[in-house]
Formats: structure tokens, sequence, C-alpha cells
């Protein structure tokens, strides 16, 4: 395809790491994976990284991990902030641990949380937050956490779609009391599935360390904080603390993940170059709503949304798009309240309408920002997006 949604990354040093692994004859969860985590964790600054098998369970350890909290756990039927444009599993691991999601419109300009709605979603069971940056862009984390530290709830920080991006010169994925990370084949660095949980809170890295694998206390360190050891005879090693998962990630997974880690800088840089030509060529046509930047960020996909005072046809221009041999798809996952499932959910909406997520589903889409050059590509885009919406 002339210009694809997605494009891999990887080089010979992935391979090499990827069969330096498979030749050692070690391949679940161990040394590489715990040197991956470290790495991690220091490049955004935190005291520690629990890798799992995707972005997904990240979300799905983070959202167990506070409910078995000493202090202050979350329960069934507590109610939690979300924005209404993200991905499905910012959200179902949420229902399935019966909380109530309180959905928050966007602000159409960023397409993340509108957050002058945060007062107006706060209720006495109001416990916790899920703040996400929409596909590379920093939501408005300064603002949330602080609201969040001044009403007592937990921040739990999706970054799934934005890594590397930065807010007042601090790394996204840092804001929260829990922060995930997604290494999809598409994403900013790819270990062909895989996540990350950060977060600077040793009780809770130790609970979604035991949430990761069964609920064992086997990968705990010395002293953990969440059990007692009881004997040194042969059952400690496999004791059961927690109604856990197997969510481990892979040692090819970490292994790969630590080279792709390391190009990482480079790879932000050159979506920042694509990104700053993207926004002067599209940036100031009233036919097309592009998503403004806070902070710095990542520009994981390019995302257009066509004037809906303008009455310009959106298949048209998906077949104009075909044509041209350009990939596009839905923004994230589109308003996640127009979605089926919901009737599974506990939900209200907050002002009972998110007209701008509506606007983002009906008449948005994205294309494809990758780490290298993509100037004749996203001229080509300009030149046909241009001709078909004139």
């Amino acid at each position: 395809m002339f210009y694809e949604l997605a494009a891999p990354t990887w080089g010979p040093e992935e391979i090499e790491a990827a069969k330096r692994v498979i030749d050692s004859g070690y391949t679940t969860m161990g040394n590489e994976v715990r040197a991956f985590e470290a790495e991690f964790a220091s490049y955004f600054g935190v005291a520690h990284g629990i890798m799992v098998n995707s972005g997904s369970s990240a979300n799905l350890i983070s959202t167990a991990a506070l409910f078995y909290k000493a202090d202050c756990p979350l329960r069934r039927g507590d109610e939690v902030i979300v924005p209404a444009i993200s991905w499905a599993t910012t959200y179902h691991p949420l229902q399935q641990y019966g909380l109530k999601l309180k959905f928050v419109d966007i602000d159409l300009q960023t397409l993340n949380m509108d957050v002058s709605l945060l007062e107006k979603a706060l209720s006495p069971k109001t416990r916790a937050i899920v703040a996400v940056s929409i596909l590379g862009n920093p939501a408005a984390l300064d603002v949330i956490r602080t609201f969040a530290d001044t009403h007592g709830l937990y921040l739990i920080e999706d970054n799934c779609e934005s890594m590397d991006a930065e807010l007042g010169g601090r790394k996204c994925g840092t804001f929260g009391h829990l922060n995930t990370f997604s290494f999809f084949f598409s994403h900013h660095i790819s270990t062909m599935e895989g996540g990350m949980v950060v977060t600077d809170d040793d009780e809770l890295a130790d609970l979604c360390r035991s949430l990761r694998a069964h609920g064992w206390t086997r990968d705990l360190p010395p002293g953990s904080s969440i059990y007692t050891r009881k004997s040194q005879d042969h059952f400690e090693a496999y004791r059961f603390i927690l109604p856990g998962y197997n969510v481990r990630p892979l040692e090819i997974e970490a292994a790969v993940g630590r080279v792709q880690l390391g190009k990482l800088p480079a790879f932000t840089e050159a979506r920042r170059r694509n990104l700053a030509l993207f926004q002067d060529l599209m940036g100031n046509d009233e036919r097309f709503i592009i998503q403004r930047e806070n902070g710095r960020s990542s520009s994981f996909s390019f995302t257009i949304i066509l004037n809906p005072q303008l009455d310009i046809d959106r298949n048209t221009v998906f077949a104009a798009l075909t044509e041209a041999d350009i990939g596009f798809r839905i923004i994230t996952g589109g308003n996640f309240l127009r979605h089926d499932v919901l009737k599974h959910y506990d939900y209200e909406i907050v002002g009972g309408a998110a007209p701008n997520a509506d606007i983002a589903h009906d008449f948005g889409f994205f294309v494809g920002n990758h780490p290298f050059d993509l100037e004749c590509q996203i001229r080509t885009l300009r030149d046909v997006l241009d001709h078909v919406c004139r």
C-alpha cells in the first residue's frame, strides 16, 4: 500500500535479540523481562515496571490492584470518571470489576477528556479517574492529577497510545498512581504483543506482580508488604494470595523491547517531524479539524475531522482515499457510547450526551504516522483531500 496505517519498525537487531532468546532455550518470563522492566522504568523515571502480555492486560491488573490495596480499596459500585473516546479495554476491566462508569465528553480540538466537566462528573461515590491521551496527544494530565488529589481519587493513566509524549517537561505515563503502556505491532515500540504497568507505589507494584502470575507470591521481592512469609518449606514458592491471572510476557518480547526502547527517542523525533509537516499543510484549513497539540505529542497518527458545518460527505472522502491507496480507520474506538457492549455496563453520561465524541465518530478518521520520513505520503494525502473536499 502507498500509505499504510501501520508499518514494521524492526531491524536486524530485533531479530538477533529474538534469536538469542530462542537459542538460550529459556523463553518464558525471566531475566530479559526483568532487565526490560528496569530499563523501561528508568527511561520514564519511575520506581517500578511490571511487564505483561498486552496493554489491555496492563489495564486489567491496574484496575484489579486498586481492589486489593490494604487501605481504601476500590469496591464494586464505586464510580470512575472516563472519557467518551478510548479503546475498549480502557473500559472493560472497570465493568468487569463492578464499577459504574461516568462518561465525560471530549474536547473536539484535542480529542481528550474535557476537563471542564470534571466537577460535574464528581459525586460522593466517585473513587477514581482514568485519563487517556489519545493517539500521542497528552491529555490535561496536570489538571486531572490535581483534581484527583484534591478529591482523594485514584488516577489510572492509560498511556497505551502515547508513549514518549510529554506535558510540562514530564513524560506521559507517569502522572497516575498506575500507568499503562502497550507494545502492540502498530504502537510506538513493538514487541509483537506486550504491555507494561509503571508506578512509584511499592504496594501497587507488588499487587500487580502477583496478579500478573496466578496471584502467587513467587515473583514478589523479599519483605513485600502485601503478604507475610510463613515458612521456608516447599509450599511457599507456590502460595496463592490473590485471585490473579496468567498475563505474563515472553522473554522474546522483552529482548526485542530492550532494543526498541533504545530506538524510541529517534522514532519519536521522526514522528514529530512528520507531524510538523502535517500541521503545516492541514492546520489552517477550515474544512478540516486536526488534533490540537497539548504539550509535546508523540504523534501515533494524524486525525482528521471533516468540518460538520460544511456538509462534506465522508463516504466520498473514503472512496478517494481508497483510490489513492491510503489507509484510514476510525479514531481509536470512536465514541464508546455508540457500541453494543454498553448494554452490559452500569454507566452514566455526564450532561446527558457527548456531542463532541459523536462528531469525531461521525465525521472523523485517522491515517498513519511512522518513525520514518513520510513527506511524499503526507503531501499526497493533502492533495487528495483538497481535491475531494472542494
